[in-house]
């Protein structure tokens, strides 16, 4: 009887290593997913000085719209910086979130304005960052979606019974999934200039 119940035992504590590993792995997982929004983000923040710069010599009269991208791509930087000191701190992912968009509204804005410049929507590196930044802004789309499911699949695995006991006393905490609020601001920018 006492073999049956050591066995018990080294089984339980088996099947609760297995249970915290796989929470550990779960995490890994999303946070690689977020090293890969990491990569394709500061991509697309080092294109939009090339954009701005670009056009400055064709919008000398839109200023505040260069500004403004300027501006939020800076904040999506910061938000980028903060998010990645720790990609399942909620407040993180959501200001990162938040300056997302701020950019992506910036951006729409100058693509608008340059639509009414015929010789900037002709330049041809104002095309090559055009194309080079609806192509980053597809693999941020894809990358943002890797880590959603990533931070999905660790969310069920903390949240069902009986992870769930170890996830609490591990200190697993929540994630926060990295969503886009609205519909058109998860569209890329349109940059054609053709």
């Amino acid at each position: 009887m006492p073999w049956i119940i050591l066995i018990i035992l080294v089984l339980a504590v088996f099947y609760l290593i297995g249970v915290f590993n796989g929470l550990v792995s779960a995490r890994n997982g999303y946070k690689n997913a977020f090293a890969q929004i990491d990569v394709q983000l500061t991509r697309r923040y080092d294109l939009i000085p090339n954009l701005v710069e670009t056009a400055k010599g064709y919008l000398k009269h839109e200023r505040e719209t260069l500004e403004a991208v300027i501006a939020a791509r800076n904040s999506a930087m910061a938000g980028l910086k903060a998010a990645s000191a720790n990609p399942g701190n909620p407040a993180a992912v959501q200001q990162l979130a938040g300056a997302e968009n701020q950019l992506t509204g910036a951006l729409g804005r100058l693509f608008a304005v340059a639509e009414a410049y015929p010789d900037l929507k002709a330049n041809q590196n104002m095309m090559q960052v055009s194309e080079e930044l609806t192509s980053t802004e597809n693999k941020v789309a894809f990358s943002r979606q890797a880590y959603n499911d990533a931070v999905m699949s660790y969310n069920n695995k903390r949240e069902v019974f009986p992870s769930s006991i170890i996830a609490n006393m591990g200190g697993f905490t929540e994630a926060q999934l990295l969503q886009i609020e609205s519909a058109e601001k998860r569209a890329a920018p349109k940059v054609s200039f053709t």
